[in-house]
């Protein structure tokens, strides 16, 4: 439009009420808002009070006829919930929106504001807002009515067991189960010695959980089942079933002297490697040629060999010199330098050793290495002496060590820690076997801040009653390997429930 052509200002025209007189907008039924509003009530018919059944023991509700729905107070699942609830009158209007209102946790009601609309006289829109109180009526669900009837009343358990003297795996694999919620489904979950005993209420929910074991770790399993009870007249079985699960002896750290017959579908390898990653498969390192190589599932058990020698059998060296013999090699996404090193045991310098090592990019004269001493351990290993003529190397180191360093920060807390899973612990063994767990849950603690790719599948949270010391010394931290604080995350506590059920390990 030009700017010099003339533009009519237009106004908008008002009308009287017809009822009070007022001057309003006009609208199709000539009345003021106060006085549709006396007139029409939009939420007549609507219900304003509704019982919901509540069960007390896992934080559920009702959706009849028999769907229980987990949802925690004032979340958006209950909303949709309540919502639901009132299906059959949200006909008639409208909705536009609704939210809670504030009450007392233990009062039992549930308050849900809506807005809705509907159209009234001549075409007019009327929208108007009302309260729903929703009460709670405490009745427990079938699983929790069968649970406190019997806690023992379960129909399908998992055994899940590892024949080794530690218990590093088991770690592992309960922050694995806490990341993906595999064991949410499960009903009790017991310590046993090397392993732990899940039970469920359901065969599926067990089918389920055994097949995500055999997606994070070398596993074989069977099961089996047997006959609780037989109905003749309507020929109906019920059975409890028990899957046993096996996972590999093979550990992360581990030295092993591969089978013959391994080694050359491996294409020659080893026959001593060092076993650095355990998945779904099993990542095998050979420590003088640099050579990797991956056994899956089917592979492993089809042999079925063992460790030579273990983590619980690491010796400590100190290193005197490291002389650099090749470049950088990357494998896997990890770094690996071959160099000759000087090292001797740290109970014992009467006796220097000249050997290849791996790390030859993280140690220096002055530090200190962890390894395995093949020069005065005593190997019984029926795989080794198939091989003669074989001239094993006096030591292979495995890790740097910083023990040394640790003992300056000993007994200061972590600035993260890890949930854990509500456990039934083995109290046969007494003060000795806890004293034990407590030991290898620190080595594991201290495996998570060493190794990166470790914790890249796991969650670490925020400790909040971590206080940082202002009188730290430069010195103490120095070198020594830590969680950076952009990898943990916030701990959410939802509910008191929930802060009592995942109890916190630091």
């Amino acid at each position: 439009m030009a700017s010099d052509m003339f533009v009519v200002p237009q106004t908008r025209g008002t009308v009287l009420c017809c009822k009070c007189g007022i001057s309003m907008a006009p609208n199709p039924a000539n009345m003021c808002v106060t006085c549709l509003r006396s007139e029409v009530d939009i939420t007549e018919g609507l219900r304003k009070h509704v019982t919901i059944m509540h069960c007390p023991d896992c934080d559920s509700y009702l959706q009849p006829p028999r769907t229980w729905i987990k949802a925690q107070l004032e979340s958006k699942e209950l909303l949709t919930f309540c919502v639901k609830r009132l299906e059959t009158d949200l006909k008639k209007v409208r909705l536009v929106n609704a939210e809670f209102i504030w009450t007392e946790p233990h009062s039992k009601r549930i308050k849900v504001k809506l807005k809705v609309q509907k159209e009234v006289l001549n075409g007019a829109i009327l929208e108007q807002s009302y309260v729903v109180e929703y009460v709670q009526q405490d009745n427990m669900c079938d699983s929790c009515t069968r649970f406190q009837a019997n806690p023992d009343q379960w129909v399908a358990s998992v055994q899940l067991r590892q024949r080794v003297s530690h218990r590093r795996t088991f770690f592992y694999l309960e922050q694995l189960i806490l990341k993906h919620d595999a064991a949410a489904h499960a009903i009790k979950i017991k310590q046993m010695d090397q392993g732990i005993d899940f039970f469920f209420a359901n065969r599926s929910h067990a089918v389920k959980f055994v097949e995500f074991l055999g997606k994070v770790a070398p596993t074989k399993s069977r099961h089996d089942k047997q006959l609780v009870s037989h109905d003749p007249k309507s020929n109906s079985y019920n059975y409890k079933y028990t899957f046993s699960v096996e996972i590999s002896p093979i550990c992360r750290e581990d030295l092993i002297c591969l089978p013959p017959k391994v080694a050359t579908s491996l294409g020659n390898l080893g026959p001593l490697v060092i076993c650095t990653k355990v998945t779904n498969n099993i990542t095998l390192l050979d420590p003088l040629t640099l050579r990797q190589c991956f056994l899956d599932t089917d592979q492993y058990w089809r042999h079925s060999f063992k460790s030579l020698l273990g983590s619980r059998q690491l010796v400590e060296y100190d290193v005197f010199n490291i002389e650099v013999v090749s470049p950088e090699y990357n494998l896997g996404g990890s770094k690996y330098v071959m160099a000759d090193a000087e090292v001797a045991r740290v109970s014992d310098y009467g006796k220097l050793f000249y050997i290849r090592t791996h790390l030859g990019h993280i140690l220096k004269p002055g530090d200190r290495a962890l390894g395995y001493d093949l020069y005065g351990a005593n190997s019984n290993d029926i795989e080794l002496d198939k091989y003669r003529g074989l001239v094993l190397p006096e030591a292979i180191l495995i890790k740097k060590s910083y023990e040394e360093k640790r003992q300056k920060k000993r007994g200061k807390p972590r600035p993260w820690k890890l949930k854990s899973l509500d456990m039934e612990l083995d109290e046969s063994k007494g003060r000795a076997n806890e004293q034990k767990l407590d030991t290898e849950y620190e080595e594991f603690l201290r495996d998570l801040e060493e190794n990166p790719e470790l914790r890249f599948n796991l969650s670490l949270y925020r400790n909040k009653d971590y206080q940082p010391s202002e009188m730290v010394s430069v010195s103490d931290g120095d070198d020594l390997p830590s969680v950076p604080l952009d990898e943990l995350l916030a701990d959410l506590e939802l509910s008191e429930q929930e802060d009592g059920e995942d109890s916190m390990r630091e």
